[in-house]
């Protein structure tokens, strides 16, 4: 990734008038749960039969070859607990028996799609009065949006798959040198918010005007080439958008696996298509029209626009496609966007790093098989359907067997944010004065080692193919990605720093609601209290080893002082968090 550069704020762009936004696609039909369900299984049976040739609009993978999925009802209180462990960043007592109770998978599914957005990063940094002038070139109140929203809002799977999103189209404010980099970071979730459940071609076409994404990956201000000096355009973003957000650099088959020829990988571009896709992104700059400097936040909220002057009007050729001569700045990007949307890899490639993030480090080549056909064709012709995906994943039989669960390659390692927000949630964290400063988790030796929208490249904390050298995972060929930001170190932070925020949770700022536990700690026996932390928080991963020796040391505290149940609490709580059956997701 390219150095960034601090914005000059050019007062070029403030002269030209906003480009049109790319033209919206069509909207994909409004699908519930059941119909999304029903689609998946009807496409395998035609499938089966030796039906539908794959080409129908939206279409670049055939339909599954196997009914998904292979039930819509838990089968048990943990089967329950498993699903919102994938679904959601924490779950309640609550959340739980309302699933039980309903017993539907896509129920909960269309509840969560139904729900509205709360109140948006941007507005809230505003009400905040986090726009006031001293703010200018800080980060002052980003952390505290975040952690709010993630912590609180009612629409669980949205933020889970925010969470999910800003992990595979990384931005982060530590590359952003620019005024207002907290109001350029809030509105760039607030994108990815938007279109948690829209369309994946949607959102690339709102992050690529992003004035976020356009100082991290140093594009905004882009200036075509000059024959005179030499001088080409960046492409740290068409590199990037290609590798990292759309298809990868690699050709792959439909379940994940490299396509090879000659014994070789083969590859998804050449050099040239990376020159050629950066011509695209010439001319975009801040939107300033109507302001005046210095510039107040709005600006990071505006779609980029155009800057006639700097934008490459010539051929540009990629990927076996060419945007004519004369193409506005508008249709190449549109045609730039389209072209790596139709891409094949795109469903596999997009598919498989979100079943990642939600359920499995490792999914088996029919699992992706199934989900990225679900991402290519919702069962209406409509490809990039973010709820066919999310829906596919998460009722995918690999995810919902719990025999597969129990199998050692399935999984995944919880990433030190899950884990923290996953206690949050379940017993209801809330800040009494509603400043959410819990602040920058980033530290590895104090804290969690990682804190979103500070990744430390574009490459994300962790990469997915991340395999720990000179280990088992190694030696099987399995990915591991969390490893990548696994030591002693972050190991030991991690366990000291829960414990030191689930003491404070009791008296601080910061608190948790343990109305549910209190009772539970002040019995003699700990074996209800350590039983419905292992459900709530652990979605009953913990074996009947470790809860005996968590109840056993939960034991050595007196029920009947004046702080013993509070202490039982905190004993408790600290010590599911530090057990590798709570830290390794099944």
């Amino acid at each position: 990734m390219h150095a960034p550069t601090i914005d000059p704020e050019s007062d070029s762009a403030a002269s030209v008038a906003p480009a049109p936004a790319p033209a919206p696609h069509s909207p994909a039909p409004v699908l519930t749960g059941a119909a999304l369900l029903a689609a998946a299984a009807a496409g395998s049976l035609l499938s089966a039969c030796g039906g539908g040739d794959g080409q129908a609009p939206g279409a670049g993978l055939n339909p599954p070859s196997s009914p998904v999925p292979a039930t819509d009802k838990p089968t048990s209180v943990r089967d329950a607990a498993r699903f919102l462990t994938q679904a959601t960043l924490g779950y309640t007592r609550a959340d739980l028996n309302a699933l039980v109770s309903a017993g539907s998978f896509t129920g909960w599914l269309d509840a969560q799609f139904a729900l509205p957005r709360s109140a948006s990063h941007f507005d809230w940094l505003t009400a905040k009065g986090y726009g006031d002038a001293a703010n200018i070139f800080s980060t002052k109140g980003l952390d505290n949006t975040i952690w709010r929203k993630f912590i609180t809002s009612p629409d669980a799977l949205r933020q889970r798959v925010v969470l999910a999103l800003s992990e595979l189209c990384v931005v982060s404010v530590l590359g952003i040198n620019s005024s207002w980099p907290q109001f350029a970071v809030g509105s760039y979730l607030d994108i990815l918010e938007a279109n948690a459940f829209g369309n994946y071609r949607q959102l690339l076409g709102q992050i690529s005007l992003s004035p976020a994404m356009g100082y991290f990956l140093t594009f905004r201000g882009n200036v075509k080439a000059n024959a005179a000096t030499g001088s080409q355009p960046d492409e740290n973003y068409a590199r990037e958008l290609m590798q990292l957000f759309t298809i990868g650099l690699l050709q792959l088959n439909p379940d994940g696996s490299v396509q090879s020829a000659g014994g070789k990988p083969v590859e998804t571009y050449k050099q040239a298509d990376v020159s050629g896709l950066a011509r695209v992104f010439t001319g975009w700059d801040l939107d300033t029209s109507g302001l005046t400097r210095p510039y107040p936040p709005e600006v990071m909220r505006r779609p980029m626009t155009q800057v006639a002057s700097r934008y490459e009007t010539g051929a540009k050729s990629f990927l076996g496609a060419t945007v004519p001569a004369g193409a506005t700045a508008t249709d190449s990007l549109n045609s730039a966007l389209d072209t790596l949307f139709n891409h094949p890899n795109l469903p596999v490639f997009v598919g498989r790093q979100m079943i990642q993030r939600l359920v499995t480090s490792n999914p088996s080549g029919a699992y992706v098989t199934r989900v990225a056909a679900a991402f290519a064709n919702n069962g209406a012709g409509v490809r990039g359907d973010m709820k066919a995906l999310l829906t596919a994943i998460l009722l995918d039989p690999e995810a919902r067997d719990a025999s597969a669960a129990a199998a050692p390659n399935f999984g995944k390692l919880r990433e030190p944010v899950t884990r923290f927000l996953g206690w949050a949630r379940s017993f209801g964290v809330t800040s009494t004065s509603d400043a959410w400063a819990i602040g920058d988790l980033s530290d590895p030796a104090t804290r969690l080692g990682q804190s979103p929208m500070r990744s430390p490249s574009v490459f994300n904390f962790f990469r997915p193919g991340y395999v720990p050298p000179d280990t088992s995972f190694a030696s099987q060929g399995l990915a591991a990605p969390e490893f990548q930001i696994t030591n002693e170190v972050t190991v030991a932070a991690y366990v000291n720093y829960m414990q030191q925020v689930i003491g404070n949770s009791m008296t601080g700022d910061i608190k948790a609601d343990y109305g549910t536990l209190t009772p539970l700690a002040a019995t003699a026996s700990a074996a209800a209290l350590v039983a419905e932390i292992n459900q709530v928080l652990a979605a009953g991963a913990l074996s009947p080893a470790t809860l005996g020796q968590i109840q056993s040391a939960v034991e050595s505290v007196a029920p009947n002082t004046a702080n013993g149940p509070r202490n039982r609490i905190f004993i408790a709580l600290t010590l599911v968090m530090a057990s590798p059956e709570f830290i390794a997701q099944k």
